[in-house]
């Protein structure tokens, strides 16, 4: 019976999470995964919840489109970075964020001749543009 109750909550905070993750990022999305995983699975399962939670809340919240085109139009010079720029990792310090005009919740920055979109505060990659 236990086993069925936990499958169950499973599934079910599996369908409903991309919705609720997708409007709220990665804040939201580690806290309600750790909450589901901590119900599931008790306090492995919350650590384990929460950093899926935020992973999905930061792969479901790209900036909006006006976002892109802004960075897109921005004369910047590429910096070099010698570690790959991944989405959800954090870039170092060392590397010059630049705010987006008009959107103060975006920064950006051009690494190895790619233009990225930047959390401020977290310094983490949201979105790599092309």
């Amino acid at each position: 019976m236990k086993k069925i109750l936990a499958a169950s909550l499973i599934i079910g905070g599996l369908t409903a999470a991309p919705v609720a993750f997708a409007q709220e990022g990665t804040v939201s999305g580690a806290a309600g995964g750790a909450a589901t995983g901590a119900i599931v699975g008790g306090p492995v399962g919350a650590v384990v919840g929460g950093v899926a939670g935020a992973a999905v809340g930061t792969i479901l919240d790209p900036p909006p489109p006006e976002v892109r085109t802004v960075v897109i139009e921005q004369t910047t010079p590429s910096v070099v970075y010698e570690q790959p720029i991944v989405v959800g990792q954090a870039l170092p310090t060392t590397v010059v964020l630049h705010p987006v005009p008009g959107y103060e919740n975006y920064y950006y920055t051009v690494v190895n001749n790619e233009r990225v979109i930047v959390d401020p505060q977290t310094r983490v990659v949201m979105q790599v543009l092309n």
